[in-house]
């Protein structure tokens, strides 16, 4: 039951918001809690078990490191519950991979059989779930938030549906006290809807139009690419990777904020950025942010000398990289985003400062594209193969298909409004709020308001159209 599927938009969303809003205030946490797990089951019946008891571990893990204080006891009660955290996700996310590639081969060799296909699923969101149970119990641990008193508030906050299968990660200290007491204005259920709309908009309209064609593209044997051809599906898939996951963002962040939870950003126009460490900056805020606080500052951050500075770098995004799946491009990519970090620190980074501002986005951009190859293939050949194309250093074996068969009147609608709408233009018309200065430009507030609803209006009604017509495609963050 995904954001963009006709059950959630048409039945299930409806009917939360319409108890949500008749019930007692007593009544609201019980009733999202009961709405997730259903909306969890609805997906994935057979781990809702697996679920809830990661929920009351967690739970009691919390309240037994609080109650050890500073002490030895509370760090080995940490150690336990991480090992035990990480060994859950180790199971469902890399065991097939452990299972089949690594030992295989030993078992063979000492004339056992063989091991066939894992067949273990993915829980889905599994990695978000489980990186917020581990910043909340490393934050009890260092005193900077109190474990929840109620296992009830615990499930919630790890099972709340608009973050819980995508993210952003949610840390439990910024969103505690709205458990207990929180209030819904019409001003925050507006607001809620028109994040919900854009968001709605960016996967319905842009990300799944461009998907097909990234699809395709990267579907077919490189000796059938032509360069064009080539750059076109990364450019493709450069925006629906962003209008995928930050429409998903938007989603959840506007759902929250209908139940009276605000979320902090996840996304801010990573495809502006002048660097690749502004980039990180901008993209996937919630798991920089995490890894930032949770590990490379533990490993000393940039405290020591300036080579363990960029050794920590490089293993925070091997980390990342293998947080995204057990693949070899993953690690690669990862690897190759620490890579850039580093150079950047060693001058790169004070060469680009003195560069055009065109010439550093440029920069930026390629990096980034080039990087997504890497993410989106399924080999490290055929990675290797599609940039060779991509550069001209391989040339199609056959006759190559043209670029001009995939441009569309809809693919080029959707590739114009992508690249217009990754950069921050909407804040040139959205009205601001009541005594700052107006938005920029010759229209008068009142004018801006009716556009902005107008527009919104467009988005939700051509969306709904494209759920109805049930074309939506999972969200590609949700394997993850």
């Amino acid at each position: 039951m995904a954001f963009s599927s006709p059950t959630f938009v048409f039945l299930f969303l409806p009917a939360i918001l319409a108890l949500h809003c008749v019930l007692p205030r007593a009544w609201r946490n019980p009733l999202l809690l009961a709405a997730s797990l259903i909306f969890y089951a609805s997906s994935e019946p057979e781990f809702i078990v697996v679920l809830i008891g990661f929920v009351v571990f967690n739970h009691f893990c919390g309240r037994l490191i609080q109650a050890a204080g500073q002490t030895r006891r509370a760090t080995l009660l940490l150690a336990v519950a991480i090992s035990a955290n990480l060994a859950l996700l180790f199971l469902y996310k890399y065991g097939g991979f452990v299972v089949v590639r690594l030992a295989n081969p030993f078992l063979v060799a000492a004339g056992l059989p063989a091991i066939g296909r894992w067949s273990g699923d993915l829980p889905i969101g599994i990695s978000f779930f489980t990186f917020e149970a581990l910043s909340y119990l490393i934050d009890i641990y260092r005193g900077s938030t109190q474990a929840s008193c109620g296992l009830g508030t615990t499930a919630l906050y790890l099972t709340l549906f608009p973050q819980m299968v995508a993210g952003p990660i949610v840390r439990y200290r910024d969103i505690a006290a709205q458990f207990v007491q929180r209030t819904v204005t019409s001003d925050d259920f507006a607001a809620g809807v028109r994040r919900f709309i854009i968001g709605l908009g960016k996967k319905m309209l842009i990300a799944n139009s461009v998907a097909i064609t990234a699809d395709q593209i990267f579907a077919l044997p490189t000796g059938l690419l032509h360069t064009s051809v080539a750059w076109l599906g990364v450019v493709c898939y450069t925006l629906q990777i962003y209008f995928d996951f930050s429409g998903y963002s938007d989603m959840a962040i506007g759902l929250a904020r209908m139940f009276g939870f605000r979320y902090l950003e996840n996304f801010d126009y990573p495809y502006i950025s002048q660097s690749v460490q502004e980039f990180w900056r901008r993209w996937h805020i919630s798991l920089s942010t995490w890894f930032r606080d949770y590990l490379y500052i533990p490993l000393g951050g940039n405290r020591g000398s300036r080579w363990r500075t960029y050794a920590n770098l490089v293993i925070v995004f091997f980390l990342c990289g293998l947080w995204h799946g057990a693949r070899r491009t993953f690690v690669v990519w990862g690897l190759y985003h620490g890579a850039f970090l580093v150079l950047e620190r060693l001058g790169l980074g004070s060469r680009l400062a003195r560069s055009p501002r065109s010439l550093r986005h440029i920069y930026t951009l390629l990096v980034v594209m080039v990087g997504w190859v890497f993410f989106r293939s399924e080999t490290l050949s055929q990675a290797g193969s599609l940039l060779a194309t991509m550069f001209g250093f391989a040339a199609p074996t056959a006759t190559p298909v043209s670029a001009i068969s995939y441009l569309s009147p809809g693919l080029t609608l959707a590739l114009l409004a992508g690249i217009i709408t990754s950069a921050p233009v909407e804040r040139l018309w959205t009205p601001k709020p009541a005594g700052q200065p107006a938005a920029a430009g010759p229209a008068p507030r009142a004018l801006a308001s009716r556009l902005e609803g107008l527009w919104l209006a467009a988005i939700l009604v051509l969306s709904l159209v494209q759920v109805a017509a049930n074309t939506y495609n999972p969200f590609i963050y949700a394997q993850f």
